[in-house]
């Protein structure tokens, strides 16, 4: 079954089958996708398009495209616009994506941020090299956060 899940307003996560729908991208109002692949297509409706080239191997390094897609969604969420994020199955690698948004944008702590995805699309399992990755960016992303606030207690990284 084609289908697009939504995790908030702002943000839906598919596998790359659904996300390639055009009539499910224009029901749903996505103007932007984000393709977790190397090689996955890109839906030919008219959308903003982000690559993000990795395989869904543990060692591949998500870590340095988090950030960039987390404000990737908040940047189209601030122009009213929805992003959907995908990758061949939509279980490990836009899992992970997603994640990564609600805990940057959202101040959602891993454990929580998962449990939102997991509830929009049960089949959800970021592998474990993800799941490490998740876990260092939930470590930096708290760093940062105490650097704002001035808190010098923050326990070091």
């Amino acid at each position: 079954m084609l289908q697009l899940c939504r995790i908030t307003d702002a943000l839906l996560i598919s596998n790359a089958r659904s996300a390639c729908s055009d009539e499910l991208v224009r029901q749903e109002g996505v103007t932007l996708c984000i393709n977790v692949s190397k090689q996955q297509p890109f839906p030919s409706a008219r959308v903003g398009t982000l690559r993000v080239p990795v395989y869904d191997d543990p060692a591949e390094n998500l870590y340095r495209h988090l950030d960039r897609c987390a404000d990737a969604v908040r940047g189209e969420e601030g122009r009213g616009g929805t992003t959907l994020v995908y990758c061949k199955n939509g279980r490990s690698r836009s899992a992970a994506v997603c994640a990564a948004y609600l805990m940057k944008h959202h101040s959602l702590s891993l454990a929580d941020a998962f449990q939102m995805v997991k509830t929009a699309r049960p089949v959800v399992e970021p592998n474990p090299g993800f799941w490490a990755q998740l876990e260092k960016y939930e470590q930096e992303l708290e760093r940062r956060r105490a650097e704002e606030s001035g808190d010098l207690t923050a326990p070091p990284r």
